[in-house]
Formats: structure tokens, C-alpha cells, sequence
């Protein structure tokens, strides 16, 4: 079994760099066939939200779009917390593919298989 760091990431556009760091490290992590186990929680939840993503972009880092293609490009499945879309106003709907949607249950199951798990 692959080595996973898990990330929360609860930023969005009210913290740019905190939002797209996360997520360029676990590029860095695929580059070494560490598997990225990603939950958008908090105001990261917009992040998943058709083309939102690209309205972030934190000077001097790449662009957090390109990176959230990657992953999903890769392969990977990004989960985003159920009661922060709720909060939102964020429908299932409302989400590009490569997201779903996980509620407490599903985002410990996906920590326990981690070997860290980091917040942004």
C-alpha cells in the first residue's frame, strides 16, 4: 500500500496562499508516489465549486487551477465537507467533476488510512 498524507485545506479566496500551499504539496507528494488524500473544509469548500478555482491566485505560486487539475488529472478524488457546503449554500451540483462530498464518517476513515494529516 502507497504511502497518503491527507490535507484539509479551509481557504479559499479569503487566503490564497494558505489555499494553493496545500495543494502544491501534495504535487510534491505524487512526485515521490505519495498519495494525496484532500478534504475541502471551511471556506476551502469553494474551491470545488465550477470555476471558482480559477478566481484564486496567490502572488509568486502557481496557479492553484493548474494544480487542482493536476490532481484530478492524476486521477485523484478531492472530498469536500458536506455541512460547510450546506453552510454555503453549495449544492452537489455545483461541483466540478473529480469532487465528492464526505461528511465526518467518510473524512476520519480517510485520516485513519493516512500516514500525517496536515490543515491549511
Amino acid at each position: 500500500m502507497p504511502k497518503a498524507i491527507g490535507f484539509v485545506v479551509t481557504h479559499a479566496q479569503d487566503d490564497p496562499e494558505m489555499a494553493t500551499l496545500p495543494l502544491m504539496l501534495a504535487i510534491g507528494g505524487m512526485t515521490m508516489d505519495v498519495e494525496p488524500a484532500i478534504v475541502l473544509q471551511g471556506e476551502g469548500v469553494r474551491l470545488a465549486v465550477k470555476g471558482f478555482a480559477e478566481t484564486v491566485n496567490a502572488e509568486g505560486l502557481s496557479p492553484l487551477e493548474g494544480l487542482l487539475s493536476a490532481i484530478l488529472g492524476a486521477g485523484h478524488k478531492i472530498m469536500v465537507c458536506s455541512p460547510c457546503m450546506e453552510t454555503r449554500g453549495i449544492v452537489e451540483s455545483d461541483l466540478r467533476e473529480g469532487f465528492f462530498i464526505g461528511g465526518a464518517a467518510k473524512v476520519v476513515e480517510t485520516m485513519l488510512r493516512c500516514d500525517s494529516f496536515v490543515r491549511y
